[in-house]
């Protein structure tokens, strides 16, 4: 039995900044932050996949994709896949129905014309979906979504009334390098986790998810953020865990998503 391993970047860039202060824009030192993703990080990150020969999905939003098409092409050229992640990353719930739609069609766009595939999965840029998002992913013909917590399998996507063909790849804050990396100094009180203590978390959390059949293993990280030498450590010593284990298996989420849908959906018709 091997557990499914899900490696997952979102490169928001200076939008993780932007989108929510549109005055970022003229603090260089604020916006500076997410520069470091595409220019430093990602090479760290692609030379790590190279290096153990894995794949990862990486979720961009559509005005990154525009903005550093020479480090758009280095993901393609490593054999990896760009999926949905909004146009501007403006938080979801901040926009109506018009405004959500205008940014599922424009990041759809910029990633189709980028890659020459339609993207296959979304991701919501601020963890949270809105009365829209099901039927925009529906429209957009997402084949999975990333963005609950409600389990460590994969299952089809429910709305209130009714259970969808999309296949939902959870994920869950402890997984996640946001909330024990991310700095800043807006916030009183912010501190980051030692790259030891982050490390333990991940690799425990992989040591039990590998005991129960049927869960799958996802770490959402961000270059800017994951990208810095200590936390590469992280992630490489969680990659060598993994492959000591002998029992993983590194997957991209439209890989992993096409792999358990027949057998989501017979469950489903089956009810």
């Amino acid at each position: 039995m091997t557990t499914p391993v899900l490696l997952t970047f979102d490169m928001d860039a200076e939008l993780l900044w932007t989108a929510r202060d549109p005055a970022g824009a003229d603090k260089p030192v604020w916006v500076s932050q997410g520069h470091y993703g595409p220019k430093v990080g990602l090479p760290r990150i692609l030379a790590l996949l190279r290096r153990y020969d894995i794949t990862a999905t990486f979720f961009v939003p559509g005005q990154v994709v525009e903005r550093y098409p020479a480090q758009i092409e280095a993901i393609l050229e490593a054999g990896l896949t760009i999926e949905h992640h909004s146009h501007t990353h403006t938080w979801s719930e901040s926009l109506g129905e018009e405004q959500e739609a205008e940014e599922f069609q424009l990041a759809a766009d910029a990633i189709t014309r980028a890659t020459g595939r339609p993207p296959q999965g979304w991701r919501s840029p601020a963890a949270e979906l809105t009365p829209y998002s099901v039927k925009l992913m529906e429209k957009h013909g997402m084949r999975f979504s990333s963005n609950l917590f409600d389990s460590d399998s994969a299952h089809l996507l429910d709305t209130r009334d009714r259970t969808t063909g999309i296949v939902e790849l959870p994920f869950a804050w402890a997984l996640v390098d946001t909330p024990v990396f991310m700095y800043t100094n807006r916030v009183a009180g912010r501190v980051m986790s030692a790259p030891s203590a982050v490390l333990e978390t991940w690799t425990r959390e992989f040591d039990g998810l590998v005991e129960e059949p049927g869960t799958h293993f996802m770490l959402a990280m961000h270059p800017q953020i994951i990208g810095r030498p200590s936390r590469m450590w992280v992630l490489e010593q969680t990659v060598r865990h993994v492959l000591a284990s002998g029992r993983a298996e590194f997957l991209s989420c439209a890989d992993y998503a096409e792999r358990v849908r027949p057998g989501l959906l017979a469950e489903r018709d089956a009810a």
